[in-house]
């Protein structure tokens, strides 16, 4: 795949501060490549749940809180020159990432992942793990405790 002939990057993110640096990079590169940014977070309904059973909140009521989120990042990118949309799913993130990567047949995946210490690792199946492997396009993992771009010196 040649950067040059990217014409779409999918930022898959959950719209929380942790996911800053992917967002950020997501934005930079298609401002760079002159591609589409389509931008997609997903509910997980299960992980709403509360330990007596109950939900912290409605999906509708999360789906709406990250549509407002989302709209702060979808002017940014327009206001750079960026053309972007928003899609808000509900399922498994790792599912839901990998379906809109072959629904929409972006050239790139963007996901961030947060830093996790060595014993925590083994074993896990992480959401930006499982979209790796199971992704039918390239994917880029941000780490959301690394800063991207250059940076001024001291």
């Amino acid at each position: 795949m040649a950067l040059e002939r990217t014409s779409t990057i999918l930022l898959a993110t959950d719209l929380s501060a942790s996911a800053g640096p992917a967002t950020e990079e997501a934005l930079r590169l298609a401002q760079r490549l002159g591609a589409g940014l389509l931008i997609m977070s997903a509910i997980d309904p299960g992980s709403m749940r509360l330990p007596n059973g109950r939900f912290r909140r409605r999906v509708d009521q999360e789906r709406e809180l990250r549509e407002v989120a989302a709209r702060v990042l979808v002017e940014r990118g327009r206001a750079a020159g960026v053309t972007v949309s928003l899609l808000v799913w509900d399922g498994d993130p790792r599912e839901s990432i990998v379906e809109v990567a072959r629904s929409e047949a972006p050239d790139m995946v963007v996901v961030g992942s947060r830093a996790r210490g060595v014993g925590t690792q083994i074993g896990t199946d992480s959401v930006s793990d499982y979209v790796i492997r199971h992704a039918p396009c390239p994917v880029l993992v941000v780490r959301s405790d690394v800063a991207m771009g250059p940076q001024p010196t001291p």
